[in-house]
């Protein structure tokens, strides 16, 4: 089983690297090296596991959460609106994620959502079917002919 990353990029901490640290995760058998993780550092040569635990865990987006609240409590506001609106903070955020993990393990199977009611706009108007267009072009010529008739009753 080989990773086909195709046109994204391939630099370190890219989610295509993610996307292959949880198949390999998963039991797949890719061939991969751990340069390419977070946590790797290149200056020494050597993985951090401890920092790859952090990003797989959330612990960096925590961090920024609590640097955003402290120093600019509008733009954390802005940023995290929907972590926000469903109880997520910094602190629980290991915690949500360990509660994730947990319940794929138990039940790994993907289940469809239900397909949502999406009403779609039309911005140009429908086609007319052929009665319709004959309608039309007999009211039209209706009104021309009662126009006319109108204009020589006034003269």
């Amino acid at each position: 089983c080989y990773l086909d990353v195709g046109l994204a990029r391939t630099s370190t901490g890219a989610k295509v690297f993610g996307v292959l640290k949880g198949a390999v995760d998963g039991g797949l058998n890719i061939p991969h090296g751990c340069k390419r993780f977070p946590g790797y550092d290149n200056d020494a040569g050597e993985f951090n596991a401890e920092i790859h635990r952090k990003h797989i865990f959330g612990q960096h987006v925590a961090d920024y959460m609590n640097m955003l609240q402290q120093d600019d409590e509008d733009v954390f506001k802005r940023q995290f609106s929907q972590y926000i609106k469903n109880g997520v903070t910094a602190d629980g955020m290991e915690g949500m994620y360990k509660k994730v993990h947990a319940s794929i393990r138990e039940d790994p199977e993907h289940k469809p959502k239900a397909p949502k009611e999406v009403k779609t706009k039309r911005w140009n108007r429908s086609k007319l079917s052929l009665q319709q267009r004959r309608d039309r072009v007999a009211q039209k010529k209706a009104s021309f002919l009662k126009k006319l008739a109108e204009q020589e009753d006034d003269e």
